[in-house]
This record gives structure tokens, sequence and C-alpha cells, in this order.
């Protein structure tokens, strides 16, 4: 199958095309910027490179030229954006006209990476399924969030207004060794830099990319057009996550602990200072409101539908810190923790 897929060289691209490689399938590639820090060296032999924005209307309409499939991962992720119309414009209003385009190049199937943000975050600590309410009120103040929302309303709108088989997987943090851009592996990043100042109440989820990216392959032929996948492999406290951390890499856990209205008070308050000050926070007031809620998923259904296999936890989280340590720290991750045997 000639396949397209868009954001190829992001983290969750870099994991899935040799899996579509290994599969037979012939690969084209679009790629924002080829000659950034996850350019297009290293993907599979035989990708064909296209390198353009997905808001670059004409180039797409040129790559979606033979294209039977496409993997829709081309995205921002910025949780204190200085500009959040730019979001709205990429994952929106660019998902709506790549629809449009490969609806009219005769394209099979469209598979679309959105986020379990758009379902899974609530003030209290329960699994979402893809059943439940979406949290509007809650994402409303966060552009990244309300975007991948709309995002998915308009693709999902699109599969029942034209019959395009459209496809929507939501996984959590993504973590595993690879972000070459240091995006959802950012959040282990400040830990080790101890830029956390105090623990989180709230809790997360979190998926290996690998294992994301194998349902992904899956569900180019498994998945039921019209439906949407959470995919998490944990789901732990703050205080669990970075203990896990403290625990493999010697770096201390926040011992501090706030109310949630404490914590969001005293972020406002350095996000004022550090922005008088010309410098930037250690966390955004926007990153301390995220850490106090709850993001726990119940990815039932991806495993019973698209073998949705997670590996055990404590591996991923050893090779995202070895990861992190070696290539932003400068650090050999060395035997100070091993993964589970």
């Amino acid at each position: 199958m000639r396949i397209l897929v868009t954001g190829a060289t992001g983290f969750l691209g870099r994991a899935l095309l040799p899996l579509l490689a290994a599969r037979g399938h012939a690969l084209r590639a679009l790629v924002r910027d080829a000659a950034g820090p996850a350019g297009g060296e290293g993907l599979p032999a035989g990708t064909e490179v296209v390198t353009a924005s997905v808001e670059d209307r004409e180039a797409v309409r040129r790559a979606l030229s033979g294209i039977e499939a496409v993997f829709h991962l081309a995205g921002r992720v910025d949780f204190d954006p200085a500009d959040p119309a730019a979001l709205y414009r990429l994952h929106v209003e660019g998902t709506r006209t790549l629809l449009e385009d490969a609806l009219a190049a005769g394209v099979s199937r469209v598979v679309l990476a959105s986020s379990s943000g758009t379902v899974a975050v609530s003030e209290e600590a329960r699994e979402s399924t893809e059943a439940d309410l979406e949290p509007v009120g809650i994402v409303a103040g966060w552009p990244y969030y309300l975007s991948k929302l709309y995002q998915e309303k308009v693709a999902l709108r699109f599969h029942r207004d034209t019959g395009l088989p459209v496809v929507v997987l939501n996984p959590s943090l993504l973590l595993g060794p690879g972000d070459a851009r240091l995006g959802s592996t950012s959040v282990v990043f400040k830990f080790l830099e101890r830029r956390i100042p105090a623990m989180p109440s709230g809790g997360l989820s979190f998926v290996d990319v690998r294992d994301a990216a194998a349902t992904f392959a899956e569900a180019l032929e498994r998945a039921r057009p019209g439906e949407r996948y959470l995919l998490g492999g944990a789901n732990m406290t703050f205080a669990e996550f970075f203990g896990r951390l403290s625990r493999l890499s010697g770096v201390p856990a926040p011992r501090l602990r706030l109310p949630t209205p404490a914590s969001l008070a005293g972020a406002r308050l350095l996000e004022r200072l550090h922005a008088w000050r010309g410098s930037e926070p250690p966390l955004s007031a926007q990153e301390v409101e995220m850490g106090e809620r709850f993001w726990y998923v119940d990815a039932s259904k991806a495993r019973r539908e698209l073998g949705f296999a997670p590996r055990d936890p404590q591996e991923t989280l050893f090779e995202t810190w070895r990861f992190v340590e070696e290539r932003f720290r400068g650090r050999r991750a060395g035997a100070a923790a091993s993964p589970p045997g």
C-alpha cells in the first residue's frame, strides 16, 4: 500500500515508519524541516521525502498523488503558546484541508494522531474511556488540548459527512527513547534538571512510543472507521512517577507539597517575576495547573480491538531516562539503575 505520513520525523513518526516499511508499504514522508534536529536522515530506505508544512495546501495535494492511506501525525506540542491561533490553524484548519484533499485524491483510509487529553482529563482520580464526555470546561484554558479536541471533532464529522474512513488514536504522554526534539519527554528532562519545585497532586498516563507505533500500524487494517481509541500504558500519580525516576537517576523527587490554589498562585507569581526579568520560569502556570489534574486512561478498547499490548512501564521509564541523560544532558546513564529483568 502507498502511504503518506505527515509529521514523519516526529517522535511517533520515527517509531512508526520502520514498522510500516517492514510490512512492505511504500512510504512518502511529509517533513516540515528536513534539516532540523529530527530531519529526514535515518528514515527507512526507499522513503520518499517531501519537505513542506501541512499548511502548504498545494504541496500537500502533490504529496497525496497516488496515495492510498494517510497517517496524519503532524502537530505541535506547545503547552504555553504565544500564539494560540497558530495551533488552531495547524491542528484544525490543516486537518480539515488535508481531509478534503485526501478525499479528492481517492485515499481509502486516514489514521489521525490525536491526544488522550481530548477526553481523559479529570479533577478526580478516575480512568476515562472513549465514551466519556469531552472535558471542554477543563481544557478551555489550554490552547494545545483545545485545538486537538476541535481537530478530532473536525475529523470525525468529516467521516460522517463524506464517508471517508477516518480513525482517531489518542495516545497519552509518549515516552521512550528517540524524542529528538525533547517534546513529550521534556517532563523527564525538567525533573532531572530539578526544575519542578513542588510535587503535583494529580496523576498522569504514559505510553511507550514503540507500543503506540505498533498499535497505529495495526489500526491501518483493524480499527473501525469513525471510532477513537485511547492508548495508555500506565496510570500513576506524579508522586509515584517522580519517585520511580528518582530511584533510576538518583535525583531527589520534589518534597514540597502545596494545596492546589497555593501551587497555582505561586506559579503565576513566578511567571510575572520571570517576565519582569526577561527570563523563563522553571514551569509555566499552565503546566502547574495540568499537574493538578488526573489524566488516567482506560485502554481496554484498544487492547480488545487493536491488540494494544503495552510493555512494563519501568522499562519505558528506564530507556527514557537513559536517552534524555545521554542526548540532552551529555551524561552517560550508567549502572545507577537497571530495567526490569
